[in-house]
C-alpha cells in the first residue's frame, strides 16, 4: 500500500477564486455580496463565507509546530488537557471525602474554595489526606490576605508527606483586581501581597500564584477579542509591577495562570485561545527571559454563565458541551465544565456528574486528546486566529497607551468598557438579532421555574470586606437572559396568568406561520398560549376568545386580508381585551389611523413590547 500512494481528487481540476465568485455573483442574482453573505462580527471584523489556499499564504501563524514558539499551536507537543472540578469547601473533612471520590470518577484538577476560617494547619491536614499531590492539580481560591499563610501551609503539608516538590502542581489563587472590578472598590498595597505570595512559593516551582481571572471579564458579557486583549494587559501589568519589584522575568512568567472564560461561539473560542498563546509568547519574549519555556502561557478555561439561563436549563448543558469542545480542540491546560444547574442552585450530584461526563466524553469517546491543534492549516480558523489576534492587539496597545490595564480598573474604564458590551449583547437578543435558545425563541411555554430557584445568584461573598459599597464602577453581573427571565418570573408570580389567543383565519399557509410565530413571540413572557386550527369568520374567532377569557386576542391572517379583518376583530372585541395584529402589513398606518396600534412582527423588540404587556396585564 505504501508504494501505491496516489493523490486523492486528482479527477477533478482546479477551480479558481474568480470562477468560484463568478459562480457566487451568478447564484446572488444581482445581490450584493458584502451585504448578502459577508458576517461582520461584533469584534469589529469582517468573516467572508468561504476561504482558499490563498487567504493563509503569507500567515507566519502556518509556520510553527506544536510545543514550539510562538506556541499557537500548543504549549505541548500532545493535547492533554486536565479535568477540573471546583468545589465549595463547606467542612474540610467532608470535601476531601469528595476529592476522593472524584479522583474515581475522572477528575485529576481540583480547585478548591477555601474560607479563611480554614487556613489553619489541621483543617489543610484534613482536607488534603490522602491526595496524591504529586498526582493531581490542587489550585487553592481563597482570600488575597491569606493567601501567603495557605502556601505555607501547604508547603508544610506536603513536605510532611515527603512530596517532591518539584513534581507539585497546582495554583494559589486570591486575586484582588478580579474583585476590584466585582464589588468596584480599591483594595489597598496589593501588590505587596503579590511579592509576599511569590517569595512563600519559592519552594514549590511549579506552582502558579500570580493570576489573570478573565473568566469575570467573560461572565460580565465581553466581547471575544476583549476578553483576550484585557487578558494580556492584566498579565503585563503583573509582569511589570513584578519587574519594578526586583524580580526576573522567567520567575515572574512561569507563576502567572490565565483563568479564561469560553464563550459560545464554537470557532472563534478555538482561534481565541491559539490567538493567547501566540500574542502572550510575543508579549513575554520583549522582555529577554533566559528560557523560551517562561513564554508558554498557562490557561484553565471553564464554560460561560454569561449565557446560561434558567428556564430550559437542559439547553445549557450543550451550550457548555460545544464550549468544552472548543477549549479541547484548542489545546488549554485544563477545563471546567460549569454545572447546567448553577443559575439557580448549587449544582447537585447529578449536574455535577453531567459536567465532568461532558468532558470524559471529549477525551474516552471522542478521542479530542489525541490529536494536536486539529484546526492547523483550516483556512477558516487560521483566519480567525490572525482577525482576533489583531483586534485584541489593537485593544492590548490602547490599555497601554491609557496607563496600563489595573490604572483603567482603579478607574473604572475596563468595567465601564465590559458592561457596554454585554449592553450591546442584550439589546441585540431582545430584538432577536442574536439567538438565545428557550428564553428569546422557541421558549417552553408551560416551563415553570420560581419553584425551583434556591439561591441569589448575586449575593456572593468571600467573608472578607469586599462586600462594602463601591468606589468606582463595577462589572454588571446579570446573564444574557436576566430580563427575559424576569418577565417569565413577574408572569408566575402575578394572580392571572395573561392569556394570548390565536384568532387564525384566512390565508392558510400565512395564519399558521404567524400564529407559529405568536405562540414564540407571547411564549417568552410565559403567558398561557391558546392556538386555533382557524375560524371562518371574525365574529366566531372573537367569541371563542372572549369565552376562553383571554387578554390579548392576535389576529393571525395575510397582509391582504387585515385590512378588512383588522378593523372589523377591534370592533367587536373593544376594550374587552388586547387586540394584536401579526405582521407588518402594508396597510399599517391605515390600521393605525383607526385605533389598531399593537403589532409583532420580525423587526419588534420582543423585551420591549412583552414589558409593555406585562405592565398592562400584570396584577
Amino acid at each position: 500500500m505504501a508504494e501505491c500512494k496516489e493523490k486523492l481528487f486528482t479527477e477533478f481540476p482546479p477551480i479558481s477564486t474568480e470562477t468560484w465568485m463568478n459562480k457566487v455573483t451568478e447564484d446572488l442574482k444581482g445581490a450584493d455580496f458584502s451585504k448578502k453573505l459577508v458576517w461582520r462580527t461584533n469584534e469589529g471584523f469582517e468573516v467572508k463565507p468561504m476561504y482558499r489556499a490563498e487567504d493563509i499564504a503569507n500567515f507566519k501563524t502556518t509556520d510553527s509546530l506544536p510545543g514550539e514558539f510562538p506556541f499557537i499551536r500548543g504549549t505541548k507537543i500532545e493535547n492533554k488537557w486536565l479535568v477540573r472540578q471546583n468545589l465549595e469547601v463547606e467542612t474540610p473533612s467532608e470535601s476531601n471525602q469528595k476529592i476522593n471520590e472524584l479522583i474515581t470518577k475522572g477528575v485529576n484538577s481540583f480547585g478548591l474554595k477555601l474560607k479563611k476560617d480554614f487556613i489553619n494547619k489541621d483543617d489543610i491536614e484534613t482536607l488534603l489526606n490522602g491526595i496524591d499531590a504529586e498526582q493531581y492539580e490542587l489550585n487553592f481560591i481563597c482570600c488575597q490576605m491569606k493567601v501567603k499563610d495557605l502556601i505555607l501551609l501547604v508547603t508544610e503539608y506536603f513536605k510532611s508527606k515527603n512530596y517532591n516538590l518539584s513534581k507539585c502542581s497546582g495554583s494559589f489563587n486570591g486575586d484582588t483586581i478580579g474583585p476590584m472590578m466585582l464589588k468596584g472598590h480599591i483594595v489597598p498595597n496589593f501588590f505587596d501581597t503579590l511579592k509576599a505570595d511569590l517569595d512563600a512559593s519559592d519552594e514549590l516551582p511549579k506552582y502558579r500564584v500570580l493570576n489573570v481571572n478573565s473568566e469575570i471579564i467573560n461572565n460580565g458579557g465581553s466581547y471575544i477579542s476583549q476578553e483576550l486583549g484585557y487578558a494580556l494587559a492584566w498579565g503585563n501589568d503583573l509582569i511589570v509591577k513584578m519587574l519594578d519589584a526586583g524580580y526576573e522575568i522567567d520567575k515572574i512568567a512561569k507563576r502567572i495562570k490565565f483563568n479564561m472564560g469560553i464563550g459560545g461561539n464554537y470557532f472563534m473560542e478555538i482561534a481565541k485561545f491559539r490567538a493567547a498563546r501566540m500574542l502572550w509568547a510575543q508579549i513575554v519574549s520583549q522582555y529577554s527571559p533566559k528560557c523560551g519555556c517562561s513564554a508558554k502561557m498557562k490557561v484553565n478555561a471553564a464554560t460561560s454563565e454569561f449565557n446560561m439561563t434558567i428556564y430550559d436549563a437542559n439547553v445549557n448543558m450543550l451550550r457548555s458541551q460545544t464550549e468544552a469542545m472548543s477549549a479541547a480542540l484548542a489545546g488549554v491546560d485544563s477545563i471546567v465544565v460549569t454545572p447546567y444547574d448553577i443559575t439557580y442552585k448549587n449544582p447537585d450530584e447529578f449536574s455535577e456528574r453531567i459536567a465532568r461526563n461532558q468532558q470524559l466524553l471529549l477525551k474516552e469517546e471522542s478521542h479530542l486528546d489525541k490529536v494536536v491543534d486539529p484546526s492547523a492549516g483550516s483556512y477558516y480558523i487560521e483566519n480567525l486566529t490572525v482577525s482576533i489576534a489583531e483586534q485584541a492587539w489593537k485593544t492590548f496597545l490602547e490599555i497601554e497607551d491609557k496607563g496600563g490595564f489595573i490604572e483603567l480598573v482603579l478607574k473604572g474604564e475596563i468595567q465601564k468598557n465590559v458592561n457596554n458590551s454585554a449592553a450591546k449583547r442584550m439589546q441585540a437578543v431582545s430584538s432577536r438579532r442574536e439567538i438565545l435558545l428557550g428564553t428569546n425563541q422557541y421558549p417552553n411555554f408551560n416551563e415553570f421555574a420560581l419553584d425551583k430557584i434556591q439561591k441569589d445568584e448575586h449575593n456572593a461573598s468571600c467573608g472578607c470586606e469586599c462586600n462594602k459599597e463601591s468606589d468606582f464602577e463595577k462589572i454588571n453581573t446579570s446573564r444574557l437572559a436576566s430580563q427575559f427571565e424576569k418577565l417569565r418570573l413577574d408572569t408566575e408570580k402575578a394572580n392571572n396568568r395573561p392569556k394570548a389567543f390565536m384568532l387564525t383565519i384566512g390565508n392558510l399557509a400565512m395564519r399558521l406561520a404567524r400564529a407559529q410565530f405568536s405562540c414564540n413571540f407571547f411564549g417568552c413572557a410565559g403567558y398561557e398560549n391558546i392556538d386555533n386550527l382557524g375560524f371562518s369568520t371574525v365574529e366566531d374567532g372573537v367569541k371563542a376568545a372572549l369565552e376562553a377569557k383571554s387578554d390579548i386576542i392576535v389576529l393571525c391572517s395575510s397582509d391582504d386580508e387585515y385590512v378588512e379583518l383588522a378593523p372589523k376583530a377591534q370592533e367587536l372585541i373593544a376594550d374587552k381585551a388586547i387586540l394584536v395584529v401579526a405582521g407588518a402589513p402594508a396597510c399599517m398606518e391605515e390600521l393605525k389611523a383607526k385605533g389598531i396600534t399593537n403589532f409583532i412582527n420580525v423587526k419588534s423588540n420582543v423585551l420591549d413590547t412583552l414589558q409593555m404587556f406585562n405592565e398592562k396585564l400584570l396584577k
